[in-house]
C-alpha cells in the first residue's frame, strides 16, 4: 500500500470493521458495523480492535484453505536460514532479489488503522478503566506492524496520527533513523504494558500486559543485537552499541518471568519437547502465551499434515543437526559419546533428546500416522519419502518432525488439520533474558539455572556451567567467545524450525559467517542405497564426503550462496514509492 494512500482513513471500508462477537481467533466473522454508528461504547472499540486479530500480516494462519505450508515449522527453509532448506535455492540468501515497481511488503494499512483508532477513542463515553485495555491493544498491534517494517526495511516514516491531504511534510518528508524508530515502538509497547490487564484478569484469547512485555523483550534485543554488530556500516546507527536496547530486552523478559504466570510445560515427560508442538488446544499450557485456535465445526482448519506426514519438500540441514550437544553436555567435537552420521539413528544416539525429537528417526517410535479407521495399525516411519512429489521430498533426507500430528484425521481425511499456531511462548522469553544478559556482561550463573538449564532440564540434558564451558573448534562465532556461543547455541536448537533463525542471523550480522559462500548439506545418502531405488535417489547428488548436497548442480549455486552483506539485509524500497517520495532513499546497495 503507498505510505500516500494512508490519507484515506475515512474511507475505511464494512470489511475494515468486521468483527466476531468473543473468542475472534477461534471464530469466523459474524457480525460488522457502518462508520456512523461507531464510538459509541467500549463494544464499538473491542469490535474495531478485532480487526487486528484477524490480519494475517500480524498473526498468520499459515493456510487456511492454501497449500504446501506445514504452518510455523518450516519457517526456517521458506525465509531462508541455515537450519533448513527447500526443494529450491532460496533467492534471498542466494543474492537474487531485485527492485521492485511495488511492494506489499511496504504495506501502512494496519498503521493507518491503529491510527485511526487511537485518534477517534477518546469519542466514546466510558471510564478509563474500561476503554484503555482496548487503546492498549491497538498500541500493541502498532508496534507489532511497525517492527516488521523496521525488520524489513530499517529507517522509516513513523507516522503516528491519521494524515490528511495537507500534511505534506510527512506524507513527503524523509525516513527516521532506524533507532528513532525503535525508541518509538518500545514506547508503544511501554503504554500498551501500562494500559492492557494481566494475563489473569483478560479477556480469552485477547493480547494482555506480560505478552506485550514478551514481544517488547524480542524487539529490544533484535534492536540491541542490530546496531551493535551491525555497527561501522551503512547499516548500523552512529555511536549506537545496543546496550539500552539490551538492557531494556532483559528487564522486559525478567517482569515476564517475575509475574509468577508462566512456567515450561511437559518436564521430564516422554517426548514432551515433541507434544508441545502438536496440540489442537493450549488453553491449559503454562508455556504457550498466544495461540490461534481452529474449529473443523466453523470451517476453520489446515491443510498442514498432508505435509508432515512425508518431507514437506523441506529438510534439516547437517549444519543445525552437528550443533546439537550429547547427552553429556559436550558438543559432538569433544564427546566421546558421538556416534557419527552414517546413519540417522547414530546421529541421534547420545544427542541431546531435542534433536530426535525434531527429526523423524526410524527407530520404530516415530509415527506417521495413528488412530486410523477400522483400527488398522500405527504407520511407523522407516525410510524418508524419496518417493513423493518435489511438496512431499525431504530436501536433506532429515525430515522435520517437529510440529507433526499424527491423527490420520487430520492428514489426508479431508485435511482437517486443527493443529493450533503458537505466536509466543515462555522459552523464548528466557532465551531472550539470558542472551540480552550475555550481551551485557551480566549473565550469572543465577541466570542461566534459571532460563538456559531449564530448557535443558524439560529433556533431561546436563545444565550449562559458566565456569566450565569448553572450547568447541566448531562454534559459529570464536570471535565471541564462549558464553556468547553457548547461548546461541541454545537458542538455535530450542527454537529450530520455529521461524526465528533468519532473523538472528539478520540481526547478528552473520551472513558472511553462516550464509555467504555456504553449500547447504544433509544426511549421508549411502546409508539408503539398498533401501530406495536408484531412480529415486538420482535426484540427490552428493558431495565429496558423500553428504546430500542438493544445490551441486546447480550454476548459481556454484560457489555457495552468493549473499551481499553491503545490501541483502534489508529490502529495497519500491520504485513506486521512490518516485511518489524521492526523500525516502534508496537502502543501502540498491540502485534508485
Amino acid at each position: 500500500m503507498q505510505l500516500k494512500n494512508i490519507i484515506g482513513m475515512m474511507a475505511l471500508s464494512l470489511a475494515a470493521l468486521t468483527s466476531c462477537t468473543k473468542d475472534f481467533l477461534e471464530r469466523a466473522p459474524e457480525t460488522s458495523i457502518s462508520e456512523a454508528e461507531f464510538w459509541k461504547s467500549t463494544n464499538d472499540m473491542k469490535l474495531y480492535v478485532n480487526n487486528f486479530y484477524n490480519n494475517t500480516s500480524l498473526l498468520p494462519h499459515y493456510g487456511l484453505g492454501a497449500f504446501g505450508t506445514i504452518g510455523i515449522y518450516g519457517l526456517d527453509a521458506d525465509q531462508g536460514s541455515d537450519n533448513m532448506i527447500s526443494m529450491g535455492v532460496n533467492g534471498m540468501l542466494n543474492g537474487e532479489r531485485t527492485v521492485p515497481a511495488t511492494s506489499s511488503d511496504w504495506n501502512w494499512g494496519t498503521v493507518r488503522n491503529a491510527n485511526y483508532f487511537l485518534a477517534n477513542y477518546g469519542k466514546v463515553q466510558d471510564s478509563w478503566d474500561n476503554v484503555k485495555p482496548y487503546v492498549g491493544e491497538a498500541l500493541f498491534f502498532r508496534s507489532m506492524m511497525y517492527f516488521n517494517l523496521m525488520k524489513n526495511y530499517g529507517a522509516l516514516p513513523w507516522i503516528g496520527t491519521p494524515l490528511k491531504l495537507t500534511d505534506t511534510t510527512m506524507l513527503y518528508g524523509a525516513r527516521l533513523p532506524r533507532n528513532q524508530v525503535a525508541d518509538s515502538i518500545l514506547s508503544d509497547l511501554d503504554k500498551a504494558i501500562a494500559y492492557l490487564p494481566s494475563k489473569t484478569n483478560a479477556q480469552a484469547s485477547r493480547v494482555y500486559r506480560e505478552m506485550a512485555m514478551a514481544f517488547q523483550a524480542r524487539v529490544a534485543l533484535y534492536e540491541g543485537s542490530w546496531e551493535k554488530y551491525h555497527a561501522g556500516t551503512p547499516f548500523g546507527v552512529t555511536g549506537s552499541n545496543g546496550a539500552k536496547y539490551f538492557q531494556k530486552a532483559a528487564d522486559a523478559a525478567q517482569a515476564v518471568m517475575n509475574s509468577g504466570l508462566f512456567t515450561l510445560d511437559n518436564v521430564g515427560a516422554t517426548d514432551g519437547y515433541w507434544r508441545l508442538f502438536n496440540q489442537s488446544d493450549y488453553g491449559s499450557s503454562k508455556e504457550i502465551m498466544f495461540w490461534r485456535k481452529f474449529d473443523v465445526a466453523l470451517g476453520l482448519h489446515h491443510n498442514w499434515h498432508r505435509y508432515t506426514t512425508s518431507g514437506a519438500g523441506r529438510g534439516l540441514t547437517k549444519n543445525l543437526v552437528d550443533a546439537y550437544l550429547c547427552t553429556d553436555g559436550s558438543p559432538i567435537a569433544l564427546s566421546t559419546l558421538y556416534k557419527g552420521d552414517d546413519s540417522i539413528n547414530r546421529v541421534v544416539t547420545n544427542r541431546d533428546p531435542r534433536l530426535a525429537q525434531t527429526m523423524y528417526v526410524p527407530d520404530g517410535k516415530h509415527i506417521i500416522t495413528s488412530n486410523q479407521p477400522a483400527g488398522a495399525p500405527n504407520v511407523i516411519f522407516e525410510i524418508p519419502s524419496f518417493n513423493q512429489a518435489n511438496e512431499g521430498k525431504p530436501s536433506t533426507g532429515y525430515q522435520v518432525y517437529k510440529g507433526h500430528n499424527t491423527d490420520y484425521n487430520q492428514q489426508n481425511a479431508g485435511n482437517l488439520g486443527i493443529t493450533a499456531v503458537i505466536y509466543f511462548r515462555y522459552a523464548e522469553v528466557l532465551l531472550n533474558f539470558a542472551e540480552a544478559k550475555a550481551e551485557l556482561g551480566t549473565l550469572s550463573q543465577g541466570d542461566v539455572d534459571n532460563t538456559i538449564n531449564k530448557l535443558r532440564d524439560r529433556v533431561g540434558m546436563p545444565g550449562l556451567t559458566l565456569s566450565a564451558i569448553a572450547a568447541d573448534p566448531n562454534w559459529e562465532f570464536p570471535a565471541l567467545g564462549p558464553v556468547i556461543n553457548e547461548v546461541r547455541r541454545e537458542r538455535r536448537v530450542e527454537l529450530a524450525c520455529e521461524g526465528f533463525r533468519r532473523d538472528d542471523i539478520f540481526r547478528w550480522a552473520a551472513a558472511d559467517e553462516l550464509i555467504v559462500g555456504k553449500k547447504p548439506q544433509g544426511a549421508k545418502k549411502d546409508q539408503w542405497t539398498t533401501l530406495v531405488p536408484a531412480n529415486l535417489l538420482n535426484s540427490y547428488p552428493v558431495n565429496d564426503q558423500g553428504y546430500i548436497e542438493l544445490f551441486k548442480n546447480i550454476a548459481s549455486m556454484a560457489n555457495g550462496y552468493k549473499f551481499r552483506v553491503d545490501r541483502d539485509y534489508l529490502l529495497p524500497l519500491p520504485t513506486n514509492e521512490l518516485t511518489l517520495n524521492p526523500k525516502l532513499g534508496q537502502n543501502p546497495g540498491w540502485p534508485l
